[in-house]
């Protein structure tokens, strides 16, 4: 019932744990039983088109199977999609002058510490809301837990700079108003030298300050709407896959942890890649025993949460109909 029940599904893991062969098949058994299907990449080692065996994504909604769309979302290009309209904001409300001095800090921001994280968790956002508008289940490949407790955060601090800003932004504007009485004819940047400039100068202000806030306070309401999303457990679901091995257990513990403290909807762990029972041999027998106790360790460290296993298969999943095979073992795992 989880595919059918919720609109919004996190896949996450420890790298190399089988996550995208995971949400891939989830995406492909919920298109099989009717459901149209958007599934994400957020990983910038995108793999989603090496999972359907088939040629690149991109950045673009491509159609994977019946029902069934993809996209990878590209940080880079994030980035550059970002501050291309940051600068053409600023641009608006700045003398020509200053477009040099724009463009240098667009430059230099490109290159600072959060630029692509901040630009993808808006098109996250985006994407998510979106996305619940036009199709029946979105499957996010690859969540990050920093990047889910980030959007979680984020309204509050995007609140706190709007407000500081304005407050600025208004200590600005006496300061304006002050200049405007000792300077009356100084109108640089009048379209009127003979007009009023504390007049011109107070309606530009009003003009910039009013489109400014607007557009923080519509990033602000987005990321306060998917903030709601993600913590509403009738819509959200986040999923973990971890291999039976002690690494992926451990890092599992710390994001389940995290994630609990900010409680968010947890359905589950799927513990992907078990030895079959048909596996023979001496090695595999020794293998077997060491992952006994593995198992045993999950079934512990994570006993109020439903398990969902998957065997290990002889051959890599590549192509649509590995991944139906894949759903197939999903479907009877509880899914």
């Amino acid at each position: 019932m989880l595919l059918k029940d919720r609109r919004l599904l996190l896949v996450g893991g420890k790298g190399g744990v089988g996550k995208t062969t995971v949400s891939s098949a989830l995406a492909v058994l919920a298109s099989q039983r009717g459901q149209k299907v958007l599934l994400v990449s957020t990983d910038p080692a995108h793999s989603l088109a090496d999972a359907f065996g088939r040629a690149p994504i991109g950045d673009s909604i491509t159609r994977l199977a019946p029902n069934l769309d993809g996209l990878e979302l590209d940080p880079d290009r994030e980035v550059e999609q970002h501050l291309a309209n940051v600068s053409a904001q600023l641009k608006r409300y700045t003398r020509p002058e200053m477009f040099a001095e724009i463009e240098r800090q667009m430059r230099l921001t490109r290159q600072s510490p959060g630029a692509q994280e901040a630009a993808m968790l808006e098109r996250i956002a985006k994407v998510i809301e979106r996305g619940l508008s036009d199709y029946d289940l979105l499957i996010f490949d690859t969540a990050p837990t920093g990047h889910t407790l980030r959007l979680l955060s984020l309204p509050e601090a995007m609140a706190a700079w709007t407000q500081g800003l304005l407050q600025a932004n208004q200590r600005s504007k006496k300061l304006g108003d002050v200049l405007g009485h000792l300077t009356p004819k100084a109108g640089r940047d009048l379209d009127n030298p003979l007009g009023d400039p504390n007049e011109h100068a107070t309606a530009g202000m009003d003009e910039r300050n009013k489109a400014i806030t607007e557009t923080l306070l519509a990033r602000q309401r987005l990321l306060q709407r998917t903030r709601e999303v993600l913590l509403d457990s009738k819509l959200t679901a986040l999923l973990f896959v971890l291999t039976p091995e002690k690494l992926p257990i451990l890092e599992t513990a710390r994001a389940v942890k995290s994630l609990q403290q900010e409680k968010l909807p947890l359905a589950g762990l799927v513990v992907n890649r078990v030895l079959p029972q048909s596996a023979d041999g001496a090695f595999l027998a020794k293998r077997r025993e060491q992952e006994q106790q593995h198992l045993a360790q999950i079934a512990t460290e994570f006993a109020k949460l439903p398990r969902y296993q998957l065997p290990l298969q002889a051959t890599d999943i590549q192509g649509l109909e590995a991944l139906q095979q894949m759903s197939a073992l999903l479907a009877e795992a509880g899914f």
